[in-house]
């Protein structure tokens, strides 16, 4: 037996023996409740930032087998853990900074991809990389985690369709359109607006991601923004870590206008665990990441709703939700406030399932109608529109 068997054996033992943390007002008939869920349906977390850790940590920087995470990883993320939270599915983040421009965006766009690739080629036994629904459901069925991969933040293509198609054929599935900063195409929840939402090489964006099969990531996008997508994307889009800006009025949660527009849209908003996102102040709690779960659930439906942790991404978790260890507390919390077995494999991993199986669909006919579009930005949103380089 390997070292890495062993371990999951430990893991799994003590989860199953009990060691998994009942909150207060919880029972264990809540806790049986979720592992009964966990079990059946995968559970698919929109977002984990676990290669930017690999990338950035102090000991040795971009080595997948320094970080070691088969043993217990320095952050939030390690074999052992993720097979105790019970996880099915993740969506590696292959961030990269939206101000790294002078580094190359695409460069280390390519070298996030491959420490994301490198952890799922080195770990076989645990891991697989899937790129559709039903490579998700066979990892499932092989008691592995299904690996996919999302692109955090549209500057990564450097307004080149080109460079999304790379992107895609490498595996990424998912783009957040822009992270921290607006692209020269789409304004961002936490810059001046400068472009009222998308431009319309934006639209040509969504456009070919809908062609393609990628997922539209709506997350770090302002209000604009998102309702200029979903007035032009032909597939449902995801929300991939985000929260309800109703409970909390933070820049990056979604609007309740935006949460109303998800059932004709079909999409899903997959709740983050980020404290600040979910309260104001340090001292978030599970319940609080409970809380935004049903209000999206409320306003959108309970077939809109998912998970996005961005543990990885962030210092801490709230209380209760300290690593990927936890998830199965979160949802006998949910259990306990009544949610049926049905509604929480919803929220675990059918609703993204159906999400990924409706996109999919969406490019089998868009490919059946039009090639690849070789529109430019310049072409499209008008000369002095691109970046000195003359992307």
């Amino acid at each position: 037996m390997t070292r890495f068997a062993f371990r999951l054996l430990v893991a799994a033992a003590l989860f199953v023996c009990g060691t998994a943390p009942i909150l207060a007002g919880q029972t264990a008939e809540d806790m049986a409740t979720a592992r009964r869920v966990l079990t059946s349906t995968p559970l698919i977390d929109g977002h984990n930032d676990l290669p930017w850790a690999i990338r950035t940590t102090a000991d040795s920087p971009r080595s997948v087998a320094a970080y070691d995470i088969e043993g217990h990883a320095p952050g939030h993320t390690d074999l052992p853990r993720l097979h105790q939270g019970m996880v099915g599915g993740q969506f590696w983040s292959v961030y990269i900074p939206a101000d790294w421009a002078d580094s190359g965006f695409a460069r280390v766009q390519l070298e996030q991809i491959d420490i994301a690739l490198e952890v799922i080629r080195t770990h076989p036994d645990a891991l697989a990389l899937a790129t559709t629904a039903d490579e998700v459901m066979d990892a499932f069925r092989h008691k592995k985690i299904a690996s996919l991969i999302g692109v955090e933040g549209g500057h990564a293509i450097e307004n080149s369709l080109g460079a999304l198609r790379a992107y895609f054929d490498l595996g990424a599935r998912y783009m957040t359109l822009t992270h921290s900063a607006n692209t020269a195409w789409a304004d961002s929840a936490t810059d001046d607006p400068a472009h009222d939402g998308l431009t319309t090489f934006g639209e040509e964006v969504v456009h070919e991601m809908n062609r393609l099969g990628m997922l539209v990531d709506l997350s770090h996008v302002s209000p604009a923004t998102m309702s200029d997508a979903l007035n032009v994307t032909a597939a449902p889009v995801i929300f991939s870590h985000s929260s309800a800006r109703a409970l909390r009025d933070h820049p990056r949660n979604v609007p309740d206008s935006i949460l109303a527009r998800l059932p004709e849209n079909g999409g899903v908003v997959m709740v983050t665990f980020v404290p600040s996102f979910l309260t104001p102040g340090p001292d978030a709690v599970l319940t609080d990441a409970a809380d935004h779960i049903d209000h999206v659930r409320q306003v959108a439906g309970v077939d809109h709703v998912g998970i996005g942790s961005d543990f990885d991404g962030i210092d801490h978790g709230p209380t209760g939700l300290e690593d990927v260890s936890t998830f199965p507390a979160l949802f006998a919390e949910l259990a306990h406030r009544g949610w049926s077995e049905a509604d929480l494999r919803k929220l675990a991993g059918e609703n993204v399932l159906r999400v990924m199986r409706q996109a999919e669909a969406v490019a089998a006919h868009l490919q059946k109608t039009r090639g690849p579009s070789t529109k430019t930005i310049t072409e499209l949103d008008g000369p002095g529109t691109a970046p000195p380089a003359g992307q």
